[in-house]
C-alpha cells in the first residue's frame, strides 16, 4: 500500500542516512514536470556532519536523489551508498 504525504509535511524533517549519520534538514523537493514525481530532495546540510561535508554542496544545499530514500516518518532516511 502506498502512503501519500503532503509535501509541506516533509519540509523541515531531519534527513539521516541508514547508518545514523545526520545529513541536514529537508528544505524543498524537485519534481519532474513530465511525470509529476519527486526527482531530488533539496537538503540544507548540517555543517557539523562529516557526511554532509563530503557531499557536493551547491548554493548551500545538497541534492539527494529520491531513489535513495528508504523511509519517511519522523525522519527522512536515505541510503548512504546512493547519495
Amino acid at each position: 500500500m502506498v502512503k501519500f504525504i503532503i509535501a509541506k509535511q516533509l519540509v523541515g524533517k531531519k534527513v539521516i542516512t541508514n547508518d545514523g549519520f545526520d545529513v541536514g534538514r529537508l528544505f524543498d523537493v524537485e519534481i519532474s514536470e513530465v511525470t509529476g514525481k519527486i526527482v531530488n530532495l533539496v537538503v540544507e546540510p548540517n555543517m557539523d556532519s562529516s557526511i554532509a561535508n563530503k557531499l557536493k554542496i551547491e548554493s548551500g544545499q545538497i541534492r539527494v536523489p529520491y531513489n535513495s530514500v528508504l523511509a519517511v516518518n519522523d525522519y527522512c532516511v536515505v541510503d548512504r551508498k546512493n547519495i
